[in-house]
């Protein structure tokens, strides 16, 4: 139970950090997209283009899974690379965060749930991808189970390998290996609920 509570408040605290952050850079992101794809009422002022940029998000659907996908991708970000202190040394841990118990210098051994919380960073970006742009991203191929898994499962690890080395070479965080294997078990993860979701909902149809 002690677990379970430690992994809801590390998630949720992690969700709450950045939120209103990630809410007005995605918005400010997709006023860029919206002037180059829907290129109505440019230059007419701020209020014209605040109603223009409420008008397309209403009437387009792509618009808004583009809005949620930008959304979380900003928070992950947040999260692993833009508020994090700098470290001396981002390889002196390459090998841990594999399990929920962490021995410290002085034999000290707590409780961490990085490994839970890596998972689920990357879940819920995968399913988004796939919601979003599953036609163009696998480009002609069938689209079935093994297709989606294998492209969510590297994109995550192609993903999180970018985050991993720039926490290296920024010296933002430690370069763990474990947070690539539980990232990409994530977005593996994630890509199954897709697929999943996608089977219900063609049965309710």
């Amino acid at each position: 139970m002690e677990i379970f509570k430690s992994i809801v408040t590390n998630v949720l605290t992690a969700l709450y950090q950045p939120f209103w952050f990630a809410v007005l850079l995605t918005i400010f992101i997709l006023f860029f997209y919206m002037y180059a794809y829907y290129p109505t009422n440019t230059g007419k002022g701020i209020k014209a283009a605040c109603l223009a940029w409420i008008r397309t998000f209403k009437n387009f659907l792509y618009f808004r899974k583009l809005f949620c996908l930008i959304f979380f991708t900003v928070m992950i970000l947040f999260r692993t690379l833009l508020n994090r202190n700098m470290w001396m040394n981002p390889l002196s841990d390459v090998m841990g965060g594999w399990w929920i118990w962490k021995t410290e210098a002085d034999g000290t051994v707590t409780l961490t749930t990085e490994c839970f919380e890596n998972i689920v960073l990357m879940l819920p970006f995968t399913f988004l991808l796939m919601w979003t742009a599953k036609e163009k991203l696998l480009k002609g191929r069938q689209i079935c189970f093994t297709s989606i898994l294998w492209y969510s499962a590297k994109v995550a690890f192609l993903f999180s390998l970018t985050i991993e080395f720039l926490q290296l070479f920024l010296r933002l965080g430690t370069f763990q290996l474990s947070d690539l294997c539980y990232n990409t078990l994530g977005g593996a993860i994630g890509g199954v609920l897709y697929w999943i979701g996608g089977k219900i909902q063609k049965r309710r149809r």
